[in-house]
């Protein structure tokens, strides 16, 4: 299969490309940090993205949403990290949406994906319970009483916690430590009693936030899928959100180093253009064939998802990948800009900061080449 984009999509993603970096750029992002938004996002920038049908991209036409596949939203979430654009695009469209996608049933999902796709609800994923991934270590137990369940734990790092109109929250029926059985995905509705929410803000400025659930008490009809056999959906849903994320890291990485080459093309230093050194020039070199192999590596995991096939290598390999090439992408970034690069004045550093919390959510390289590894029978 050639990895390419089709017309369609090349047309999306020049449409993403001049939406949001007219609506939603570094600009807007730092002015957002600065007046210390309680959002996070323009809401009214949200409402003309969901217009245009991004938050229902990959949603099935039966739910209300277009159907085009995650190509198609690897594409707008490409540009999305290319701009650093602060919307509910990851936490509800790639995240909440897929999880229900893959877990839910049929009234679940005739309930929840059409609000999404049409903008009116956030629905984000309560997965973590320590700073590193490791969904099969969930401790989180929920307990069966009579017509509902009840929850008790925290989770943290949860993307968009305190807008959030709901969170699929990963508790434990049965099963032991890195016991697949026995976890469950539940459905919770913010306000539901004891049920508090922390506001906390991630180094890049974004929002997240963590879950404290005491007898918070969940309606049978709101656990997603099966009682106990949630794992196989999402762990598929992991890897195509981690494949997503790719998509954003590729567009950063890009945007790093097309402004670190610009500026190599400016700044002077000994009456010469810096970009004119041949040091720089081969450590330029050597970031432009990483990104090249780098989308192709994003490209065939989007691929994957929309043709059905298994996700566990591609989507660790394009993870572990583009986690590698962004930090290179940013690293280089900074120390070739020098020490402008290091101050808050220049937008360089706004990349630095968002690579870093895209590489540890859901599993940094060390997470994805240690499956990747483990997957391979190593």
């Amino acid at each position: 299969m050639t990895l390419v984009l089709n017309e369609e999509q090349l047309m999306l993603r020049d449409a993403a490309a001049g939406f949001l970096g007219d609506r939603a750029t570094v600009a807007h992002l730092r002015a957002l940090r600065d007046r210390g938004d309680e959002t996070g996002f323009d809401r009214e920038v949200w409402r003309e993205m969901a217009g245009m049908g991004w938050a229902g991209i990959a949603i099935d036409e039966a739910y209300g949403g277009l159907g085009y596949g995650y190509t198609g939203l690897g594409v707008v979430l490409e540009q999305a990290g290319r701009h650093l654009s602060a919307s509910p695009l990851e936490s509800t469209v790639l995240v909440g949406a897929t999880v229900l996608a893959q877990l839910a049933n049929q009234g679940q999902k005739e309930a929840w994906l059409p609000a999404i796709a049409a903008g009116e609800r956030i629905v984000t994923l309560a997965l973590q319970e320590r700073r590193h991934h490791a969904p099969l270590e969930t401790a989180m137990q929920a307990t069966r009483v009579d017509d509902h369940y009840v929850l008790d734990g925290s989770k943290c790092l949860v993307l968009d916690a305190h807008v959030a109109d709901a969170f699929i929250v990963i508790a434990r029926l049965g099963g032991h430590h890195r016991d697949h059985h026995g976890l469950s995905a539940f459905l919770v509705e913010s306000g539901s009693e004891g049920l508090h929410v922390e506001r906390r803000s991630f180094v890049d400025s974004r929002n997240t936030g963590t879950l404290l659930l005491r007898d918070v008490r969940v309606p049978e009809s709101h656990c997603l899928g099966a009682p106990g056999e949630a794992w196989d959906g999402l762990e598929r849903a992991l890897d195509i959100i981690n494949i997503g994320l790719s998509a954003a890291l590729l567009g950063l990485a890009t945007e790093a180093f097309e402004r670190t080459v610009a500026y190599l093309q400016e700044r002077k230093q000994f009456g010469r253009v810096i970009g004119s050194f041949q040091g720089l020039q081969h450590r330029a070199a050597v970031l432009f064939a990483e990104l090249e192999l780098a989308r192709s590596v994003v490209l065939d995991g989007l691929r994957a998802v929309d043709a059905g096939e298994d996700l566990r290598l591609c989507a660790s390999a394009a993870k572990a990948k583009l986690c590698q090439v962004a930090e290179l992408a940013t690293n280089e970034g900074i120390q070739m800009h020098g020490g402008i690069g290091m101050t808050d004045e220049h937008e360089i550093g706004f990349f630095i900061k968002r690579a870093r919390v895209l590489q540890h959510l859901f599993g940094d390289s060390h997470y994805h080449l240690d499956r990747y590894a483990a997957l391979s029978g190593f």
